[in-house]
């Protein structure tokens, strides 16, 4: 518990952010959420380029940015000059960690690479993202999530077998990649302790520099993909709504228009499910038994629970199948979302007035922190930063030094295109 009595397991952690777009940013929100005190370096004038993703109508920043850089402090450097550098080589020495998600090899150019950091600051843990990983023969190639999730073997099993695959309307690949930079931190941070508290040396440097390739976080996903195909040539293809081997489950069209999601695969579930559904024929039939006989019958499984689906609203055939202790759920929206009481009743929607310096909306609804440390969601403390709000005070403070402030934006007409293609940092696109 921190000293306002707050839970922040993480707080005096501090982590320099370097990264840009949704991979290392998502690491960084996961670590601020916990009470880790979270700078983010942004060019100057113009800043993450995801501040104007997705902006609507009265917006200057996007609620995608707000969502993803919560709880964090914005400074403004230009890492292309060597006062930008300078200052990133300092603040090291005072922190914990370093995110980054530019194409490998480019904070070495920068002369701000890990060898670099580590002399500043031996304990200290990089937590490093790219498109294919920091070594192998794809390493130096540009990347983002969407050619990711394609390599990582992903894409290839979203959406019906007679169409080419599909993308989830979310940045998949980005998120776990940024889960596994989080995961892979605190595993260095632990070990620091542990060494610490021992009088032991800190690790060496190859220990903690966190290597996440948005390809390799995909394909780790892929459950027994490999294995299936190495073992019994088994190549696995789009099946729709459908789990491969799996049966029954599936999407299913309800009287109203409105679609379930009802999971009957388990044999004892399938048993009750179809009686339920009027077809004790289906439940005490013998080749229907097993998980692998269902699968082998799913088109006839789907038409007879579509078929009973298609004779009830949305809400009635959950209620029937919950009384019946067989997994269900409708397909919320995000208005059902907003409007559900399990999602209140664990602070999961938590509500901020947005301002963008013209129009305050008020009440604005943002998805609270995972996982729950106590009966509910720890609360936000603060949506994302304006741009370069902290630079001041974090350059006083750790440095010393309140002229970095000023100078730090100086050259802000360099950065003002954005990155060029050396340099971009890892993203969705």
């Amino acid at each position: 518990m921190s000293p306002a009595g707050r839970i922040a397991p993480l707080d005096g952690v501090r982590v320099l952010e370097l990264g840009n777009f949704i991979a290392a940013p998502t690491a960084g929100r996961m670590l601020a959420d916990f009470g880790a005190e979270v700078i983010k370096v942004e060019r100057p004038g113009t800043g993450d380029e995801l501040r104007s993703w997705r902006l609507h109508p009265g917006s200057t920043t996007s609620m995608l940015f707000h969502t993803i850089n919560r709880n964090k402090k914005s400074i403004t450097l230009d890492l292309r000059t060597e006062e930008g550098r300078d200052a990133v080589r300092a603040l090291a020495a005072d922190c914990d960690v370093i995110l980054e998600n530019f194409r490998p090899g480019t904070i070495e150019r920068w002369g701000i690479g890990p060898d670099v950091l580590n002399s500043i600051n031996p304990e200290i843990v990089i937590g490093r993202i790219s498109a294919f990983g920091q070594t192998g023969p794809l390493s130096s190639r540009p990347g983002f999530a969407a050619v990711a999730e394609a390599m990582g073997g992903f894409r290839n099993l979203v959406g019906d077998p007679d169409r080419a695959p599909v993308r989830v309307g979310v940045s998949i690949g980005d998120s776990i990649a940024g889960v596994y930079a989080a995961y892979g931190v605190m595993m260095a941070m632990f070990q620091r302790e542990q060494r610490r508290g021992a009088g032991v040396e800190p690790s060496p440097l190859e220990e903690r520099v966190i290597d996440v390739a948005l390809n390799e976080a995909m394909f780790s996903m892929m459950e027994s993909l490999i294995p299936d195909y190495q073992a019994h040539g088994v190549v696995r293809e789009r099946v729709g709504g459908r789990m491969e081997g799996i049966a029954p489950t599936n999407a299913y069209v309800c009287a109203n228009g409105k679609s379930v999601v009802i999971a009957g695969n388990a044999d004892a579930i399938f048993h009750r499910l179809m009686v339920i559904i009027g077809r004790s024929d289906l439940a005490d039939d013998a080749g229907l038994a097993t998980n692998n006989l269902r699968w082998e019958r799913r088109d006839e499984l789907d038409a007879a629970i579509g078929a009973w689906t298609a004779t009830l609203s949305a809400d009635e055939v959950l209620d029937v199948l919950d009384e019946a202790g067989v997994p269900s759920g409708p397909i919320y929206t995000a208005a059902d979302i907003s409007e559900s009481p399990q999602y209140a009743a664990r602070d999961m929607i938590q509500k901020f007035d947005v301002t963008d310096g013209e129009q305050t909306i008020e009440g604005v609804g943002f998805p609270g922190i995972v996982p729950v440390l106590g009966a509910s969601s720890l609360p936000i403390r603060s949506l994302a930063p304006e741009l370069g709000q902290d630079t001041a005070a974090v350059l006083a403070a750790y440095l010393g030094q309140a002229s970095h402030a000023s100078a730090s934006s100086a050259s802000s007409a360099s950065n003002a295109s954005g990155d060029d293609n050396d340099d971009e940092g890892v993203g969705t696109r």
